[in-house]
């Protein structure tokens, strides 16, 4: 019991400190602006990480190493975290394939959040600096669904094709994890 509760605890402040470095990334590609609530926040959260490994890995074009590295090192301290407290003999190999797939779940989890805040917010026409943020975030990743699912009665359902598709790709990255780590 102890175990699951650490468990769970880990997976909360990982998922909320490596999410925050992902987003970090995403909003860096997708050059929007940090000087609105959101962006302040995901600063607040994420410059000790990131600005130290910002000095050893430079950025590769639009793409922010070191907020992808330091997604990765959290996740990847999780799991050693995890492998320690469990006591079983897993090779160091294996930790880091879980820490991989821990943080490609961890993305797919993020765009589907993204995705869900997106709609209910869509729902409830907030007119606030957040809803512009997530607007933009969430506009490449539903364009491809929109040029194909018309509006049906005035309703835009490219965001519930994009959750099938991201729940897809989890039931396909647990099914690799899983013939991975055999």
């Amino acid at each position: 019991m102890l175990f699951q509760i650490i468990h769970f605890l880990l997976d909360v402040v990982v998922g909320l400190l490596a999410g925050a470095c992902l987003l970090r990334l995403y909003m860096q590609y997708q050059r929007i602006p940090f000087g609105n609530p959101v962006g302040r926040f995901i600063f607040a959260l994420t410059d000790w990480l990131v600005l130290p490994l910002r000095r050893i890995l430079p950025a590769a074009g639009r793409v922010d190493s070191a907020s992808l590295a330091g997604a990765f090192l959290l996740v990847l301290a999780q799991y050693s975290l995890l492998w320690l407290l469990a006591g079983t003999v897993w090779p160091v190999l294996s930790v880091l394939v879980l820490a991989l797939f821990g943080l490609v779940r961890l993305v797919l989890s993020a765009l589907m959040g993204l995705v869900i805040v997106y709609a209910v917010l869509s729902w409830v026409r907030a007119d606030s600096p957040i809803t512009d943020v997530i607007d933009r975030l969430c506009a490449p990743m539903l364009r491809p669904f929109r040029k194909v699912i018309p509006l049906v009665g005035g309703i835009d359902l490219s965001p519930l094709a994009f959750l099938v598709v991201v729940q897809v790709l989890l039931i396909v990255v647990g099914s690799i994890q899983g013939s991975a780590l055999r």
